[in-house]
């Protein structure tokens, strides 16, 4: 039996979008990022493959709590109420009261929000694991690592398997579809904080993994290799970025000018069908809100 399983969730009817992963060890059966509420069926499917049901899953592992990681999670427990839901603790008051969080959501993705996303529902303290990394965990017949790697959201963990040697990384090493070279940044309002992320980055790296899990899609075969990549791209959209606000054009311009050049350099990588592949999981609109609130926040400060 293969301990980490990727799980397509097929997200609004894309495959190669968002992947679960699928653990088990020993006994014990867990989902990393177990998706939106949107996705359930298709999740529900992808588990019975398996042989599974959700009734059977003892645990949830979330590397934050992003609509499109951890949205299904008081969904699941509703179904499953022993599950357990392991969360960073400055993402934990968010899913037992997910009011801000999804006001936040609402004002990004406004109509489409239902539709991608499906129902949020609260996730009851009582079912909160709550991490706040450094923490070794045992499950089943493994032991996972907890790493805290903000940057991309203030809440956000990577969890290391050191028996097969997979970091699941979340969104903290970007958008890569099943381990292509092109790798897509992912970088919305409102935690962005690229020094963080840096050091987020490193964290990853010191870990020596074998291979990294993406939740935007499953596994990269050389680690070193894609977090070096993901670096440089991530510190060129911030120059773009930069550069773009320093010429004080009026903000749909800024947005449509940042759109157009990573859209162009998606094309001299991929072909047609692959650019609007990772367009569609990219969300540019909101990685250049990310970015260009990151630049504006540091100008604003003292010093």
């Amino acid at each position: 039996m293969t301990p980490t399983i990727p799980l397509d969730l097929r997200w609004a009817g894309h495959p190669r979008s968002i992947a679960s992963a699928l653990l088990r060890y020993g006994d014990a059966v867990a989902l990393v990022d177990p998706g939106p509420s949107s996705t359930i069926p298709h999740l529900r499917e992808q588990l019975a493959v398996h042989g599974l049901r959700i009734s059977e899953l003892d645990a949830l592992f979330l590397t934050h709590i992003h609509l499109d990681h951890a949205g299904a999670s008081g969904s699941l427990v509703r179904e499953n109420p022993r599950l357990r839901v392991y969360v960073h603790s400055r993402g934990a008051p968010h899913m037992a009261d997910p009011c801000k969080l999804l006001d936040s959501a609402r004002r990004l993705y406004g109509d489409t929000m239902q539709r991608l996303y499906g129902e949020f529902l609260a996730v009851p303290q009582s079912n909160l694991c709550i991490l706040e990394g450094g923490e070794t965990l045992t499950f089943g017949s493994r032991q996972l690592q907890v790493v805290y790697t903000p940057g991309h959201a203030s809440h956000h963990v990577t969890y290391f398997d050191g028996l097969e040697g997979i970091a699941f990384v979340g969104d903290t090493a970007g958008i890569a579809i099943e381990g292509h070279p092109f790798i897509l940044p992912a970088t919305p309002p409102p935690d962005i904080n690229l020094e963080l992320w840096s050091s987020s980055l490193d964290a990853i790296a010191a870990l020596d993994p074998k291979r990294l899990f993406l939740t935007h899609f499953s596994f990269s075969d050389h680690p070193a290799r894609h977090i070096a990549s993901y670096r440089e791209r991530l510190l060129r959209w911030s120059e773009l970025v930069a550069k773009i606000l320093s010429e004080g054009v009026e903000e749909s311009q800024a947005s449509e000018a940042f759109i157009n050049a990573i859209a162009a350099e998606a094309r001299a990588s991929l072909c047609q069908e692959e650019v609007d592949h990772y367009l569609f999981n990219g969300a540019l609109q909101l990685s250049w809100l990310g970015l260009a609130r990151y630049h504006r926040k540091r100008a604003a400060a003292p010093g």
